[in-house]
């Protein structure tokens, strides 16, 4: 942000340094050049008027030293010829020979026909530019001869270079000087932003610890900063006290749950046979009730904590949950088994990836009929040493009803359970299990499987490999 305000600064200060030094160097190369067209005009009529009298006497004896005079004066060549182009004097610079004939010449015959004449011509020794200025020699109508009068533009040329370079030199000082000036004010106002950016990101981490100064910038990002701090505040308080509720009555909801169930068991002996279905039925209410609450209290720390993945041996965290599970699955005469190559290590949450794979495979166990398998399948494509690691991905394949298109999409929201779905359910398993894996980096798809049932697909980034870790340190 700091070096696009400070492009606008330079931008702005260089259209406006050349709106200025262009028509100023513009025009003092004109007004220079005009100069020495108009003292060159000037110098030629006095001299066309004192050559008129010397030619109309017939005494041009005079002229040479008249145009010697002048040009030892003014660093200019000059010449004079008579009503044919003769040339009567010339500078010994100009002319080689005084005898030489300028008829052809379309300035003199210009001149000769009492027009005057200017331009820039090449100096014949030199190879430099001269502006010259031819007018006739007259008296009234009556034209007796003409002058030409030239001088070199190098001078005049070098007054212009070394206008534009000041014009130059003062353009980049000045655009030096903005460049200190605007970085030093792009800083002062965006450091209130930065400060902003880096609080916000600290906010949407959880905790806002470094708050943004409200001193500092100027007066509209000044009460940005105090409209910010009084949010983030009122934000961190309504956070932390849904967090506290949340956990505060899971927590508290437990004890008296225990209780009612107890109370229920005692009321066994004294409930008529007829009517035992209906404590059983409050019991297993009881216990849902319970396990809800353990869910919610698991979703409120799992939201408030911000723990970070780390390696884990996820074939060793397989094994452990298939030999867990083989109890329940042999007493629902279900077949678990484990299927593909070692995945090797991945990162997660501590305990995330065994809590996954309990409420996956509780679904999947309780979903499929007696007599079925329930696969968990390990795909894991190991790229060569120098390259990285594909995704490992864990599938956890049951044989039962499966579910619709529609029924996958809502199967992570809370709360909500599918109408084939066995009782006892809480409806916050998968929820749970898509938050664990979206915290280790990872996430949880469904997606129904060839053979019928349902694929529940958890995809985990592989951990670095010890070599690598190694070679970093």
């Amino acid at each position: 942000m700091i070096r696009r305000v400070l492009l606008s600064y330079l931008t702005l200060t260089l259209l406006v340094l050349l709106t200025l030094e262009i028509p100023f160097g513009i025009l003092y190369a004109r007004s220079q050049s005009a100069a020495l067209t108009t003292t060159l005009e000037r110098d030629a009529v006095v001299l066309a008027e004192l050559a008129e009298e010397d030619i109309e006497n017939a005494d041009t004896r005079a002229l040479p030293h008249l145009l010697n005079g002048y040009t030892r004066r003014n660093d200019t060549q000059a010449v004079v010829v008579d009503r044919h182009g003769t040339v009567l004097a010339t500078t010994p610079t100009d002319m080689p020979t005084p005898s030489r004939n300028l008829a052809d010449a379309p300035d003199i015959i210009a001149a000769l026909h009492n027009h005057r004449t200017s331009g820039i011509r090449q100096h014949t020794r030199s190879g430099d530019d001269d502006r010259y200025i031819t007018v006739p020699a007259a008296s009234g109508p009556t034209v007796r001869g003409a002058v030409r009068i030239s001088a070199p533009t190098r001078g005049t040329t070098a007054r212009i270079h070394t206008a534009w370079a000041l014009l130059a030199g003062a353009g980049l000082v000045v655009l030096a000087a903005m460049t200190v000036i605007g970085l030093t004010l792009a800083r002062w106002t965006t450091r209130p932003v930065r400060e902003l950016e880096h609080a916000t990101a600290q906010l949407a981490d959880g905790t806002l610890t470094e708050p943004p100064a409200a001193d500092i910038g100027p007066l509209e990002l000044r009460r940005l900063a105090t409209t910010f701090n009084h949010t983030a505040t009122r934000l961190q308080h309504l956070l932390r006290a849904q967090h506290r509720f949340a956990a505060d009555a899971s927590h508290q909801l437990k004890t008296p749950l225990t209780a009612l169930r107890l109370r229920l068991e005692n009321l066994e002996p004294d409930i008529h046979a007829d009517a035992r279905h209906h404590l059983d039925h409050a019991i297993d209410e009881t216990d849902r009730l319970v396990r809800m609450v353990h869910g919610l209290l698991a979703l409120a720390r799992l939201e408030e904590g911000h723990t970070a993945p780390t390696p884990v041996d996820a074939d060793a965290v397989l094994n452990d949950r298939v030999e867990t599970w083989s109890a329940f699955a042999t007493d629902h005469d279900v077949t678990l088994r484990l299927t593909g190559e070692p995945a090797g290590h991945v990162q997660a949450v501590p305990g995330a990836l065994e809590q996954i794979l309990d409420n996956l495979l509780a679904n999947a166990l309780r979903a499929t009929p007696p007599g079925r398998t329930v696969t968990l399948h390990r795909t894991s494509t190991r790229a060569p040493r120098h390259r990285t690691t594909s995704p490992v991905e864990l599938h956890i394949i049951d044989q039962g009803p499966g579910m619709t298109a529609t029924e996958r999409e809502r199967a992570f929201d809370r709360f909500w359970r599918a109408p084939s779905t066995s009782p006892g359910g809480t409806g916050l398993g998968l929820t749970i299990a898509r938050q664990l894996a979206q915290a280790s980096g990872g996430g949880i798809e469904l997606h129904p499987h060839p053979t019928g049932g349902l694929d529940a697909v958890i995809h985990l980034r592989p951990a670095p490999r010890p070599d690598r870790i190694s070679h970093h340190r």
